[in-house]
């Protein structure tokens, strides 16, 4: 049997679920994502991914500046009568007249393990901070942040060489996945009161304390080729594509790394596990070029050193190995690094 949705999301994150739900036969009541932003050098407004493929779709549309400020977008949406919201991404918090209304709750597919990291930029601060895993939760919602109890969830490791964006497709398809899954059994929790309908579902409940994923700044992705080669590594893969340094007095995005780290030279690619161990570490000033290859460059830092295998140059395309070296023309003994807008 299927379900009416009034489904709430804004980034390409979010489309696979929208898509996975109107392809099983869910009738999708409503799409409500951001409004159109000016983007790129041109300004032009662009829509959000979820705008158009709920366009594509041939589903109704609403784009609120904010709904929570926004009582007639609200009528709107409740008298389209779904019997259940699924919010992946939308950006912005829900009202608890908009929480309350559909007779099967509001659920949210989010990309992380809760409440590990609750808020914006989960991805990015499961790369930052070394988790060894993340992964989906399909979380009842309620007024507070990410703080409602969990349904169904499901772990993915974490590839020392995955970047966010491949993370982010993982984890994408993965939410789409479970919360296909739960929609039978919401279905047949039926309607009532949260407390009746969670128990029906045998929901987990969250403790209080959980970790807050903050706003990313621009320092943020400054690289500090004084920090280790882990840190380093972790926010060039986790920052992806945004992490940045000077490279003779002209910005560098660095957009591949690996820590050339005794311990975890199994999880390395073949070539870059010939590289490890050959210099000392901490032998050399922070931002030294010790070696360039076919892999890229060997740089130090604090400890034991990292190889940049990807790069873009400012007005440059993006490039690797051998091609970067000939692109920077670098040679050891250069030194990489001062402080660039990202």
């Amino acid at each position: 049997m299927s379900l009416k949705i009034l489904f709430w999301g804004t980034p390409a994150y979010a489309v696979p679920t929208l898509d996975t739900l109107h392809k099983a036969g869910h009738q999708i009541v409503g799409v409500v994502t951001q409004p159109d932003r000016r983007r790129g050098r041109g300004k032009q407004l662009v829509a959000s991914p979820v705008k158009a493929k709920a366009q594509e779709l041939g589903c109704p549309v609403f784009t609120p500046e904010k709904i929570r400020r926004d009582p007639e977008c609200q009528q709107q949406l409740n008298a389209l009568d779904a019997d259940v919201s699924v919010v992946v991404a939308f950006g912005q918090i829900l009202p608890k007249e908009i929480l309350q209304h559909p007779p099967l709750g509001c659920w949210n597919g989010h990309g992380s393990l809760l409440p590990r990291w609750r808020g914006a930029g989960p991805i990015q601060w499961s790369i930052l901070e070394g988790d060894p895993e993340t992964g989906v939760g399909i979380m009842a919602m309620e007024e507070g942040l990410d703080t409602g109890p969990v349904f169904l969830e499901q772990r993915l490791p974490i590839g020392l060489l995955e970047n966010a964006h491949q993370l982010g497709e993982r984890l994408s398809q993965l939410t789409a996945d479970l919360m296909l899954e739960a929609m039978p059994a919401i279905e047949a929790a039926g309607p009532g009161t949260e407390a009746v309908r969670w128990s029906r579902l045998n929901v987990r409940r969250q403790p209080d304390q959980g970790t807050y994923a903050r706003m990313l700044s621009k320092e943020d992705f400054q690289l500090n080729w004084g920090d280790s080669a882990l840190t380093t590594h972790r926010k060039v893969m986790g920052l992806y594509p945004g992490a940045v340094t000077v490279w003779k007095e002209r910005r560098l995005k660095v957009l591949a790394t690996e820590p050339l780290i005794e311990r975890l030279k199994d999880a390395l690619s073949e070539d870059a596990r010939g590289l490890v161990g050959r210099w000392s570490t901490g032998a050399h000033s922070p931002g030294q070029v010790l070696h360039c290859s076919g892999s890229g460059l060997v740089v130090s830092t604090s400890g034991c050193p990292i190889l940049i295998r990807e790069a873009q140059l400012e007005g440059k395309a993006r490039s690797s190995g051998q091609t970067l070296i000939q692109q920077l023309q670098a040679v050891p003994g250069d030194s990489i690094g001062r402080e660039a807008n990202p």
